[in-house]
């Protein structure tokens, strides 16, 4: 089974449980990488209103081939209660029927306010959630 982890990190955290995941399984590390990032206060500010408004980051152009992964896990901080914006962008990158496992990492909250409403909006890009897990992360 070929396993694909696709991540995209601000601090770094995401990053280190995308790092083991991807080692765990033996998977392919896709990172997803803004054009321009946030700036700490901006992530706080406008990359929290982007996160609960479904906006999209602009992202570095990739070259994965999704429809060649059996499996795809995904990986993506939580942002005021939603997942950030570079999961919106996944989700337009993913082939259309491709089921995936999300997890949502945070030091400090939950995704519990959001979750039914991420897991319709990734219906409505014919994404299926088939695990969605909220990680505690630490420093």
């Amino acid at each position: 089974m070929k396993t694909a982890v696709v991540f995209y990190s601000f601090t770094g955290m995401t990053k280190k449980f995308a790092e083991d995941e991807a080692r765990r399984d033996n998977a392919e590390l896709i990172e997803i990488k803004e054009k321009k990032p946030y700036s700490k206060p901006g992530a706080y500010i406008f990359g929290s209103l982007h996160a609960r408004g479904r906006k999209k980051a602009v992202i570095e152009p990739g070259t994965a081939d999704f429809d060649s992964f059996d499996r795809i896990l995904v990986a993506v901080p939580l942002w005021a209660g939603f997942p950030a914006p570079p999961f919106n962008n996944i989700l337009e990158l993913l082939p259309g029927n491709t089921e995936i496992e999300l997890f949502i990492t945070s030091a400090s909250g939950n995704s519990g306010g959001s979750k039914e409403k991420t897991i319709s909006f990734a219906a409505s890009k014919n994404i299926r959630i088939v695990k969605y897990q909220d990680i505690k992360t630490t420093v």
